[in-house]
Order: C-alpha cells, then sequence, then structure tokens
C-alpha cells in the first residue's frame, strides 16, 4: 500500500545512530558498492550464474536489500564476453558511466580479459551502455587479466588517475604464480593505459599460496597521508582473505619499493562468528558522511577448494561492516560479524504455538516442520527509523510483511511498497508483557494478530482478548535488539 501523508510513519522515541553490520544481499560476489553524488548508492557484483551484470541502487545502505536488480548487460552467445563475467565495478569518470569487468571466450573460458561499459545518461541503471572493448596491459600472455578498478591519486596535485588489475605474471617474473597485482596510469580514454604496467605484489606469504598462489581484486582507500591497496590471496574458499599494500603520501605509485605489504592478513575467516573465506571487497561511507564501511563477500561455512570447486558454490554473499582506524592512521577493520541467530515466535498467552511461513502464508502452528519454517531473524528494519524486520530463516531476503491485512512471507523484491509493509515497530506486548509487532503502513493501532484458523493478520486491537492475540515472545530471547533500534516501547 501506498503511505499517505497521514498514515506518516511515527518518529522514534530517540535518536539512535545506524550501525551497519552482517549480511545485505545473497548470492552476490566481489561485491562493489559505491555513493554518487546524486545521493544514490549504487550495488554491483559477480552472479553465481556468471552470465551478466547487474545493478541495484538505494537512498541507503540498508535499502540496497531490497532494492529492485536491474541487468544491464548480458553475455555473448559466441566470441569474446561470452564466459566468466566476474567482478563488475562500476565508476563515474569525466560525467559518464563505466563498468570495468573480466570475461571469458566462448572457445576458452579461461582466456580471460578486462572489459569495459560506457554509459552517457544520469541514471546507470537506465542509460544505454555501449561496449568500449577490451583492456591491452601489454604484458606478455594477456589471456589471465581480471578484477579492474580505477582510482585518483587525491594526493597527487595532478590527480592522477591510475588502473589496478590483476594478472598473470610472465613465466619469467614469477612462476608458478597464478595472479599478482599490477598499476599503470590510465590513457586519454578511461579504458586505455598508458606507459608499462608495474607488478606492486605477488603472493610470497604463506597465507597467500593456500592451494593456489593468488594475489588479486585490487581496491584503494586513500586516508591519513597514506594509500592502503587491500587485495585477496589464497582460493576462493576458507583459506580467502584480505592482504593490504601501503603508500605513504606523496609516494611515486609506480615504484614497487613505494608498497609495503602487510606481513599478515587484515581479514579473514573466523570460526567464532561462524564466518568464512572474506574478500574481494570495496569500501564506502555510510550515511552519516563519516562512518567507513567495509564491503566484502564471505560464506557462513567451512569448506576447501580441493573438496569441491568453490567456482560452483553459489553462497558467497555480499556482506557490510563498519571499520574503525588504528592511533598509527593505519584500518582497523577486525573480524566479519556474526549474523543474527535465529529466533522463533511464540504466542505470549499459548506458548505451544509459534508463528511460521506455510505455503508462504504466516500462520500459528504447534508443531513446525520443518522447523526452519518457523524461525526467524530479527534485523534492522528495511524502513530503517527505528524499526525492525523478520527474516525469514531458511529463506534469505524473504521477510514477514504485511500485504493487504494479511501476514505472508514474501521476496524482498516483489512489491514496489516492500520496504514499508515488511517494517515494524517493536512494542512491549500489549498484553503487559512479551512484545507486539506494530504495522508502519497504517495510522498507529493495527498489529501482528491472530485470526480465524490461526492465520497471522495486521488487525486493530482495541479489547484486552484482542490485545492477547497480538503479544508474542521471543524464543529465545535476542541477547540485544538489532543494531539502530531503540527497545520496544509502549504505543
Amino acid at each position: 500500500m501506498q503511505q499517505s501523508q497521514a498514515n506518516a510513519v511515527p518518529a522514534p522515541t530517540a535518536s539512535v545512530p545506524t550501525v551497519y553490520a552482517g549480511t545485505l544481499i545473497q548470492q552476490r560476489a566481489d561485491s562493489q558498492i559505491m555513493k554518487h553524488t546524486d545521493g544514490y548508492y549504487y550495488f554491483t557484483g559477480t552472479v553465481p550464474e556468471y552470465d551478466r551484470i547487474v545493478l541495484r541502487r538505494a537512498k541507503t545502505l540498508t535499502g540496497l536489500a531490497s532494492a529492485p536488480e536491474t541487468v544491464i548487460w548480458r553475455h555473448h552467445a559466441t566470441g569474446e564476453m561470452a564466459n566468466h563475467i566476474w567482478a563488475p565495478e562500476l565508476h563515474f569518470i569525466n560525467g559518464k558511466w563505466y563498468v570495468y569487468f573480466a570475461a571469458g571466450r566462448s572457445s576458452d573460458s579461461w582466456d580471460i580479459r578486462m572489459y569495459v561499459l560506457e554509459g552517457a545518461g544520469a541514471n546507470p541503471l537506465t542509460t544505454t551502455w555501449t561496449e568500449k572493448g577490451a583492456i591491452h596491459t601489454g604484458i606478455a600472455d594477456e589471456k589471465f587479466a581480471l578484477d579492474a578498478s580505477t582510482f585518483v591519486d587525491e594526493y597527487d596535485a595532478k590527480k592522477t588517475r591510475y588502473l589496478i588489475w590483476t594478472q598473470r605474471p610472465p613465466a619469467e617474473v614469477a612462476n608458478p604464480t597464478n595472479t599478482s597485482i599490477y598499476i599503470a596510469k590510465m590513457g586519454a580514454h578511461p579504458w586505455e593505459i598508458t606507459g608499462t604496467p608495474v607488478l606492486i605484489s605477488a603472493p610470497t606469504y604463506d597465507w597467500e599460496i593456500q592451494r593456489y598462489r593468488v594475489n588479486e581484486g585490487p581496491t584503494v582507500l586513500q586516508r591519513n597521508g597514506r594509500t592502503f591497496l587491500t587485495y585477496s590471496a589464497s582460493a576462493t574458499d576458507t583459506r580467502y582473505c584480505l592482504g593490504m599494500l601501503t603508500a605513504g603520501k606523496g609516494a611515486d605509485l609506480l615504484d614497487p619499493k613505494s608498497w609495503a605489504k602487510s606481513p599478515d592478513p587484515v581479514f579473514k575467516s573466523d570460526a567464532a562468528t561462524g564466518q568464512y573465506g572474506p574478500g574481494h571487497n570495496s569500501f564506502v561511507v555510510a550515511e552519516d558522511g563519516k562512518t567507513d564501511i567495509l564491503v566484502y563477500h564471505d560464506r557462513d561455512y567451512s569448506f576447501k577448494d580441493e573438496d569441491r570447486s568453490a567456482l560452483d558454490d553459489v553462497n558467497r554473499r555480499t556482506r557490510i561492516q563498519p571499520f574503525t582506524w588504528n592511533a598509527d592512521g593505519t584500518p582497523n577493520f577486525g573480524v566479519p560479524v556474526a549474523d543474527p541467530a535465529p529466533v522463533k515466535l511464540r504466542m505470549h498467552a499459548s506458548p505451544e504455538l509459534s508463528v511460521r511461513h506455510y505455503e508462504y502464508r504466516a500462520r500459528l502452528d504447534t508443531a513446525v516442520s520443518p522447523a526452519e519454517d518457523g524461525q526467524f531473524r530479527l534485523v534492522p528494519g528495511l524502513a530503517e527509523g527505528g524499526t525492525v524486520s523478520l527474516e525469514s530463516a531458511n529463506f534469505p531476503h524473504y521477510y514477514l510483511r504485511d500485504d493487504n491485512g494479511e501476514a505472508w512471507v514474501r521476496d524482498a523484491t516483489s512489491h514496489e511498497d516492500f520496504v514499508t509493509g515488511a517494517s515494524f515497530f517493536l512494542r512491549r506486548g500489549l498484553s503487559g508483557s512479551g512484545v507486539s509487532f506494530e504495522a508502519i503502513g497504517y495510522p498507529a493501532g493495527r498489529y501482528l494478530h491472530r485470526g480465524p484458523d490461526n492465520l497471522l493478520y495486521f488487525d486493530k486491537v482495541t479489547s484486552a482478548t484482542d490485545k492477547a492475540q497480538a503479544t508474542f515472545d521471543f524464543d529465545p530471547a535476542p541477547a540485544a535488539l538489532p543494531a539502530g533500534n531503540p527497545a520496544p516501547r509502549l504505543p
């Protein structure tokens, strides 16, 4: 439903800063989020079919989770750009949009090169894209070059633009290295480089050569007078991790000696939080203009590429979390944060009944099978503003939502008004204890409520009986409410 001015969402009772942490988008790897001058955040990443390039945009970072996804380009049927469409990155250069990506040939899916799309419109989701061809690096045997990224040296008065990328070095440089990281100045066009490419990082530490000898996925962050280049190392399984190079202010970025490599990974798997293989990251700043956000992909289980191909495993997902800065001016990424543990919602007055989805309809049941049908993750509300949302534990990206007064579990991209329908004010239980969920798309007073045949609805609540049918308990009680949400409050 469209929210009218009369039905505007009430302001939360407290001003609580939003904290970003956890899984944002399922099955999207090599994640990049950038914020443009139009006020929108833009997302792109590798899809598990490796056959297309997608974009999303939203006014907020968390809004990207439910933003519609637009396919802006599809792979060729034959010839160049027909296989392994990997690691797209979106950039705005000299008044035009550019997407850098990697692709293989139909005759050899591992004959991978870097390619560029150009778009001239204001909105990259709707602009017409033109193929500008491959980026030629001039390095012998160009057939395995990928992960192109570009940046402007903000410490250089000339604001020199560079291209950084991943490539298999010539045998005489490093053998049997799989990939190393190169840098070059960009030429007259954003699909050209000029001068001689320089190798600035090859895998040498033990943590960089697990299963494969890999340095890949470079991206740059400039702060505190230094240029930090993060990259990913080793096989794209549990052993995948982030390394970092550092160059000082005024350094010649084309001189390999300007770059100092950190001796240990700066971000890696963490069994305590259940997150494995974090890598291929990007950086963005939150809506407050000051909170630094690390964007990356990982999995929530451990495995090794020897057991099954990491490329065939579709469950890398985009995640975000804030990071801080050490006293010496270097970034501190911490560890990959844990996702919220799933909880059950039980009727306070009839605890043998718990909320579940059955053929996507939300209802109450005494024996939920499979058990995951009755489990939800309490997450920061998609509509923000002190709200909460309930994400299905076994159908990621599906949320409990108000659908014309009925409670359903729906895909986040299924309705234009999804954000409103799937966000609730978490109230102190209307019967005196527990919690109640107030829909934000109505005038105040409509709550998740038990109806006939144990189906769930969003109804007005007036009598003591009605209040009892709109009061629930978490099982188990969450250790804390989602970051950015005030405590339950009275209506």
